[in-house]
């Protein structure tokens, strides 16, 4: 490709922080729930790249058709590659894309089309560099290339973008927990190649109860490793939904012991843990079915499908708290529609 940056440019990362930063020298933007991805295009040419220099073309080609037929002859854009399902984001659909059979990703790309909502101009349609500009230069700049060249361009969308501090504390009171979270980023700085000096990652963390309805002890331990977690659904069964494995040292045999009195089956009556798996021994992998007497409170940053996407953080256990309580309700504002920042879908 005839471009001023090569496909393995690294891009512009961000610091996870705990709150966002606030001050004229900010801007901020939803944080979107997909895989980073540098789109290059150079006339026909055109090639899709992850945050590690990884190729994604053989794993999203309606995204490459699309970036062959818009009507610049090369550009390079900065965003983010995301699956919509019901005017929500799917992971789950997402994470499907990445599969070894080209017929399977052809068929989900037919069914579940991707989105790439774009963030920064890093070459322009004349082929200028843009990552010497601050951002006050290159999102004007990003803006009229998306009035041009995303007018035709279903696949491409243009990431809000505001000043106000304000406007995020407003996407997430519209939105609940199915924002994913909020990047702030530097004004006044050129694009930072590869470093976390220019922009901050805020990623919203949420807490629920849950029920603990089976555990597993550590690997070649005699004391508990993590805990199960459940949550009622609206016909009375009891679903795994993730699991927690952050208790205490100094306490973990005390609280085997209390899981231990409490051992007998089902446990799950819904949706139940699977066995061992070849990360786990035969022993972690197996779990011990719980009499549904105990609440813990967790703190998660994702459901989705069902499930909490990542393994939660125990923060304390909820003896106050009645096992029936503990519904999917608590869970379900994770399935807000974020993709309403963008418009209809």
């Amino acid at each position: 490709m005839n471009l001023p940056l090569p496909v393995d440019y690294a891009p512009m990362e961000a610091k996870l922080v705990a709150t966002l930063p606030s001050g004229p020298q900010w801007q901020y933007e939803p944080k979107w729930d997909g895989f980073r991805c540098l789109a290059f295009k150079d006339g026909g040419d055109v090639d899709l790249r992850s945050k590690a220099g990884q190729p994604f073309n053989r794993y999203f080609p309606e995204i490459v058709a699309a970036l062959a037929a818009l009507p610049v002859t090369r550009c390079v854009l900065d965003g983010e590659l995301v699956v919509p399902q019901d005017g929500a984001l799917s992971f789950d659909e997402l994470l499907m894309r990445i599969h070894p059979a080209a017929s399977r990703v052809q068929k989900l790309a037919r069914e579940h089309p991707a989105l790439f909502i774009v963030f920064d101009l890093l070459v322009d349609a004349r082929g200028e560099s843009l990552v010497d500009q601050p951002i006050t230069v290159r999102r004007p700049a990003l803006e009229r290339f998306a009035a041009r060249a995303f007018r035709d361009a279903p696949s491409f969308r243009l990431s809000p973008v505001t000043a106000a501090r304000n406007d995020v504390d407003a996407w997430f009171a519209s939105l609940g927990s199915g924002l994913d979270g909020a990047i702030a980023k530097r004004i006044d700085l050129p694009y930072q190649s590869g470093t976390r000096l220019g922009m901050q990652k805020y990623k919203r963390m949420r807490t629920a109860d849950c029920v603990v309805g089976g555990f597993r002890y550590g690997s070649a331990s005699p004391v508990v490793g993590s805990l199960l977690l459940g949550l009622f659904d609206d016909g009375g069964l009891l679903h795994h939904v993730g699991f927690t494995s952050n208790v205490p040292n100094a306490e973990r045999e005390a609280v085997t012991r209390k899981l231990e009195a409490l051992v007998a089956p089902p446990g799950f009556t819904g949706r139940a843990p699977g066995g061992p798996s070849r990360w786990s021994t035969e022993r972690s992998g197996e779990w011990q079915p719980l009499r549904t007497k105990l609440v813990v409170e967790v703190r998660y940053d994702h459901f989705d499908s069902g499930r909490f996407r990542h393994g939660t953080s125990l923060l304390r256990w909820r003896p106050d708290k009645a096992p029936r309580q503990c519904t999917f309700e608590q869970v379900q504002l994770a399935s807000k529609k974020s993709l309403s920042l963008l418009g209809s879908i």
